[in-house]
């Protein structure tokens, strides 16, 4: 006679263990992700954003180089510092472009940092924890900027447009997490890049032709300066499928 009190196999348990054997893990729940559910389509769809960043960053790398001897305006207008530099120094010799150059550099320089404000929105601090990792130095590292941004709230946005050290990505999610309005973030952001690229386009006015002669001179190194960053770039690529490892949650574009 069976005790109505004793626990029975269930269907999803046939072979009796009653729960007790180790459940099947869920692809999201693997650990490296930032979220704590199964994902929504926010979800699949800020961390895709994230991915197409990754990715134009990894695509621009190579070509920087090369652009920045023919194209310099075109390298500006994406937002590239070194490219904004040019411009302000082919502006000193009677180049008319650089107003226009600046304007739109500066609206591409933040062309990203929606995404990583969003992740903050959506996952709170869990992005930046999956971004410290196990490594005790970017713990402290990502934890002062935390400290930083919830200090300072939106001034922190400046200090990212600054040629310093500073996790610009992580400063962005923890306002994203602090409830920062979207409005109020892009807002800022446009006004700091403005700033910015108006100082890089001054700092290339300042050093003028010089600035123009010597990128003329080195002009054919800058082929191989980019022939490097290529095999660089595959050679890491080649030791990731090597070694099995995983890239995990996508970095801060470059």
């Amino acid at each position: 006679m069976t005790n109505p009190e004793q626990p029975q196999p269930s269907s999803a348990d046939p072979n009796g263990s009653g729960g007790d054997g180790e459940q099947a893990r869920e692809w999201w729940q693997e650990p490296g992700l930032p979220w704590k559910h199964k994902p929504t389509r926010s979800d699949i769809a800020c961390m895709s954003w994230m991915g197409a960043a990754a990715l134009y960053g990894l695509v621009l790398l190579p070509l920087r180089p090369v652009m920045l001897g023919l194209a310099p305006h075109l390298l500006g207008s994406l937002g590239y510092r070194t490219g904004l530099v040019m411009t302000g120094a082919l502006g000193s010799i009677g180049d008319p472009w650089w107003p226009l150059v600046m304007v739109l550099g500066s609206l591409m320089a933040m062309k990203f940092d929606w995404i990583y404000w969003w992740a903050g929105k959506l996952w709170g601090h869990g992005l930046i924890e999956v971004w410290s990792g196990r490594s005790e130095r970017a713990r402290r590292r990502n934890q002062r900027a935390i400290a930083f941004t919830q200090k300072y709230e939106t001034w922190a946005i400046f200090v990212t447009y600054l040629p310093i050290p500073i996790p610009a990505a992580v400063i962005y999610a923890a306002l994203g997490a602090a409830g920062t309005s979207l409005r109020k973030f892009l807002a800022v952001s446009f006004v700091a890049s403005l700033l910015s690229s108006g100082l890089y386009i001054y700092l290339g006015w300042s050093i003028g032709e010089p600035a123009v002669e010597l990128i003329n001179a080195y002009g054919n190194v800058l082929w191989y300066i980019s022939l490097a960053l290529l095999v660089g770039i595959v050679a890491v690529a080649w030791w990731r499928a090597r070694t099995g490892k995983k890239p995990g949650v996508p970095g801060p574009a470059g």
